[in-house]
């Protein structure tokens, strides 16, 4: 038996000092005996990093408590007290929630009882086929209503919906395609012939074909599928990761000669904001490699263009949209690239952050993780800027994976080596107790995509997704969306709803979708005076909605 007590105090009851603990009370000198030096220790007034092991002095002297109930019928005062700490913990779980946030969730509640009942739960079948049903649910539409905050994970070549790059981009002057031996497209405006290269021999102008083909609305149909993973037969058209991930890369490679010309990437920059807009998002980051962009003539345009070009039109959205807090950007590369290119390409970013401060939010390594190079493998690409002495945030993708055990497994403690800000995905962290334990300590969120973990075949079900686990234990973590118009998707409405009903659910209240969204204030890249500007914007807005449905 564990006794607190203090010379001339008594035995401290371990049920009042558990539940002290688990409502993170830090007044609790008239409830625990204990000097309050000690006290303040104990609670991490001076050593926050005691909290974790108070916390599981509190566990075990609980789990003492019940054993020693276990001859007999349990207390129900336990009992209740037990389940209340428990739901504490979660995400959302130490929210104070108003009346008026009380009487919306009460009636979320009642539609989450609905849909779990229902034929087809959207959350335990495959998106593509869950998505007409989604659109039907009354918690999606009020979703789709809530301020969300920031959307921290998101790539650049799928910002924007493909109806648009195929019905408005492709429908441009100058416009050519070239259909590829394997199955795929590429696009390219020029004011002349492009000559052959050596993955297109026969370039063709689309004003051209679509008038020879006489029916435009098949044909953009079937550029669409170019452009994107969407299909009626998910299981039987992607039987397994590879033949998922091979497609998914072909879609990135067939956008990028529409994105990357110089007037299209303006009009593409500001529709992005504007899709994000409309789903009541107010901040963005968004990963990009900055790819070289080009004019009708071949003229080029070097990345300090690109950046000036995102940082004029975020300008300008935001004085057209004062409810907007900006977008900036997390330069990425791919991590099948050689250890030298990598190193080239951390020097060149730390040279872009110095120049652009305000836009440059940091650095990545994308691609698919169990087919490329683990972040050890780069070790000294990027232990570049503490060898200069300079920052360079990172914000490593990690852990999107299921094959526990390999080397690219350890992407998760090897990013939080690094000092990762963020972890993208983070699927495999729920299998990490000790990489969990620092990114929890650390305050390093998981950024959570569950429509991309689907449909990329990491898990079916999202009942069964790992997130569960850290939602239930309040893990730091953002929803994001990841690749959205690849996934059929646009903002964030989406991915929150399976986040909420699916991997959250009936436990997930209110209080778990009001975090969620400050968190993806709090775990920005902004700096403190804009964060404390976007708490307050999101919290007039926030109040709005609930004034507006409750």
């Amino acid at each position: 038996m564990i006794n607190f007590h203090d010379s001339g105090h008594g035995q401290v009851s371990e049920w009042t000092l558990v539940g002290a603990v688990m409502r993170d009370d830090l007044s609790l000198h008239d409830q625990i005996p204990l000097k309050p030096r000690v006290c303040d220790h104990v609670l991490g007034r001076r050593h926050p990093k005691m909290i974790s092991i108070f916390q599981a002095v509190a566990t075990y002297v609980l789990l003492l408590g019940l054993m020693r109930a276990a001859d007999g019928m349990p207390d129900p005062a336990q009992r209740d007290l037990l389940m209340r700490q428990e739901a504490s913990r979660q995400t959302g779980g130490r929210v104070a929630l108003t009346a008026a946030e009380q009487k919306l969730g009460a009636y979320l509640h009642r539609q989450k009882e609905q849909e779990m009942s229902a034929a087809q739960f959207p959350p335990a079948i495959h998106f593509f086929k869950a998505k007409p049903l989604i659109q039907k649910s009354s918690i999606f539409k009020l979703l789709q209503k809530m301020p969300k905050g920031a959307a921290l994970h998101i790539h650049s070549s799928t910002l924007v919906g493909v109806d648009w790059l195929v019905k408005n981009v492709t429908y441009r002057p100058h416009c050519y395609i070239c259909f590829t031996w394997d199955n795929s497209v590429r696009f390219l405006f020029s004011d002349r012939q492009p000559f052959p290269r050596w993955d297109c021999f026969y370039w063709q102008l689309l004003e051209t074909l679509r008038a020879k083909i006489g029916d435009p609305t098949s044909f953009d149909s079937s550029l669409m599928q170019h452009l994107t993973l969407f299909t009626e037969d998910p299981d039987n058209e992607y039987p397994d990761q590879d033949v998922v991930w091979e497609k998914f890369e072909k879609a990135f490679i067939a956008a990028a000669g529409l994105i990357t010309h110089a007037p299209v990437l303006r009009d593409y920059f500001y529709k992005g904001l504007e899709e994000l807009h409309q789903d009541n998002i107010m901040y963005l980051e968004l990963r990009s490699g900055i790819s070289k962009t080009y004019e009708l003539d071949g003229t080029i345009h070097d990345k300090v263009w690109t950046l000036k070009t995102f940082q004029e039109v975020t300008k300008k959205f935001v004085d057209d949209h004062p409810d907007f807090l900006g977008a900036r950007i997390i330069i990425s590369v791919h991590r099948a690239l050689s250890v030298s290119e990598v190193k080239e390409a951390i020097k060149e970013a730390i040279q872009l952050q110095k120049n652009f401060p305000d836009v440059v939010a940091g650095f990545d390594m994308v691609g698919r993780e169990d087919s490329g190079r683990s972040l050890w493998y780069f070790r000294e690409a990027l232990s570049i800027p503490a060898d200069l002495g300079v920052t360079l945030p990172y914000f490593f993708h990690a852990g999107e994976t299921d094959d526990e055990g390999t080397d690219v497994d350890q992407n998760i403690l090897d990013a939080l080596l690094f000092n990762t800000t963020r972890i993208g995905h983070g699927y495999a962290l729920a299998h990490h107790p000790l990489a969990k334990e620092l990114s929890r300590r650390r305050n390093v969120a998981v950024e959570l995509c569950p429509i991309s973990n689907q449909v990329l075949k990491l898990v079916s079900d999202l009942r069964n997704h790992p997130a569960a686990v850290l939602m239930s234990e309040g893990h730091p973590m953002v929803i994001s969306s990841d690749d959205p118009s690849l996934f059929g998707t646009t903002g964030l409405s989406y991915d929150f709803y399976q986040a909420f009903v699916g991997i959250g659910g009936l436990t997930a209240n209110v209080g778990t979708l009001k975090e969620l969204a400050l968190n993806s204030i709090r775990y920005s890249s902004l700096p403190a005076h804009l964060k404390d500007r976007g708490r307050v914007m999101w919290q007039n807005q926030w109040d709005a909605f609930i004034a507006d449905h409750s």
